[in-house]
């Protein structure tokens, strides 16, 4: 369910970038991509995620996979993915599988937290190889969990609408207790 982009407000990509010398123009071999100049540094992008996204307990990213409960086929791949990420990725925390829907997903699914740029660099291009016929929603985790899983959120195969009516109501009470 992607959120109105006029609801939320963005900094320029270009924040700390300003006053450089211009790029170049120049082809790199292949003739289609440009040549970069060199970085003074690497990014802190590849060590840690990104303000405002945590980098703590919580977990940076959850990755919910879901499918159908009532299709037999696609419960057993379901369950047999969730087997085979925590054997090949145990490190990463995964809970457990649930047969119907809970909080704001509509379906069964599964949910896998990632807490670092490389465990995330390395799962995702795994899952899209292997989730098979299953959707996945991938979001951050920041102060906004409605954003997060809303405007902020990615997915693999087909997008599903969520159920945003708790974050509405968890909005609405702050609202009025402040």
């Amino acid at each position: 369910m992607p959120a109105e982009p006029s609801l939320y407000s963005y900094t320029s990509p270009l924040e700390g970038y300003h006053g450089l010398a211009p790029l170049p123009d120049e082809k790199a071999e292949d003739g289609k991509s440009y040549v970069n100049p060199p970085a003074e540094k690497k990014s802190e992008a590849y060590s840690a995620f990104v303000t405002p996204i945590t980098n703590g307990t919580r977990g940076g990213f959850d990755i919910h996979i879901y499918y159908l409960s009532s299709d037999a086929e696609e419960s057993k791949y379901a369950n047999e993915l969730w087997e085979r990420i925590r054997r090949e990725f145990p490190e990463l925390r995964i809970y457990r599988v649930w047969d119907k829907p809970i909080g704001p997903h509509p379906m069964a699914m599964f949910e896998v937290n990632v807490f670092t740029p490389e465990q995330f660099g390395a799962f995702i291009p795994w899952l899209v190889i292997n989730r098979g016929p299953l959707s996945a929603l991938i979001h951050p985790n920041t102060d906004d969990e409605e954003r997060d899983h809303s405007q902020r959120a990615t997915w693999m195969g087909h997008p599903l609408p969520l159920n945003m009516k708790g974050f509405h109501r968890k909005s609405a009470r702050t609202l009025t207790h402040s």
